[in-house]
């Protein structure tokens, strides 16, 4: 990746939809230290799949002279992450949770804005994703014998005060984490991330979005708080590190 001793570093952020991910990508991904910041879309269970990362990567990107990390956030299911088979010693996880009402809300209405029918559009079904998606990533954290840090995905738009340095301090960086990043070529494009206009501001926006017209029926939100309870308080207790509300 470059002359550093460091090159094939990488960092993972595993957390899920509308989860303030992009904004973590960008703020992660101005570093630097660090390149890349939207999702690529891969797993991460073979050491091929390192050399895949990097050749998308490079599709759209120049990589950072003297940069150590290369970051990618995996949001899905069906992109697994098993840092023990990938042959370096360099990895840094990250997990985050955002609680579940507003993030369901956030899914449904992001879908419901497509032109052609979604399945996440429907609020039983973004309650199902968000429910299938957090035990899974208490799976991960349970299972993993990586360290991994938590925080709370809200941290990013209510406190970034409180989680950068701490974000900073896991990843040994050399300089700190800012609250402004660039926009960078993939910014706002379909399958990078967050397609608004707010994701091009260039700083933190903290002004929260409110999607109450959307209406969760409330079995699945009931079972969609009671995973978030269980699975957060798991994740927390076997993180390394943690940052909470």
């Amino acid at each position: 990746m470059s002359a550093s001793p460091d090159a094939c570093a990488r960092i993972f952020l595993l957390s899920h939809m509308r989860a303030y991910t992009s904004l973590a990508g960008h703020i992660l991904g101005s570093h630097p230290q660090i390149n890349g910041y939207y999702e690529m879309h891969l797993g991460y269970e073979v050491a091929a799949a390192l050399d895949r990362q990097l050749a998308a990567f490079r599709q759209d990107e120049v990589l950072k002279p003297g940069s150590r990390y290369l970051f990618d956030k995996l949001l899905h299911n069906d992109h697994a992450l098993k840092p023990e088979r990938l042959g370096l010693a360099d990895i840094k996880i990250l997990v985050a949770l955002a609680e579940p009402a507003h993030t369901i809300r956030s899914i449904v209405h992001l879908f419901r804005q497509k032109p052609d029918p979604d399945l996440y559009a429907s609020p039983v079904e973004a309650a199902n994703y968000y429910v299938e998606r957090v035990r899974a990533l208490a799976d991960f954290c349970r299972t993993t014998d990586w360290p991994y840090t938590y925080f709370d995905a809200e941290l990013f738009v209510r406190a970034p005060e409180r989680l950068l340095p701490r974000l900073t301090a896991w990843l040994e960086l050399e300089s700190p984490l800012s609250e402004r990043y660039e926009v960078f070529s993939q910014t706002g494009k379909a399958r990078r991330g967050d397609t608004s206009e707010r994701v091009r501001s260039g700083r933190i926006d903290r002004a929260r979005s409110d999607y109450a017209h959307v209406v969760i029926p409330e079995d699945a939100l009931r079972a969609a708080e009671a995973a978030y309870r269980a699975c957060r308080e798991k994740m927390i207790a076997g993180a390394a590190d943690s940052v909470t509300l």
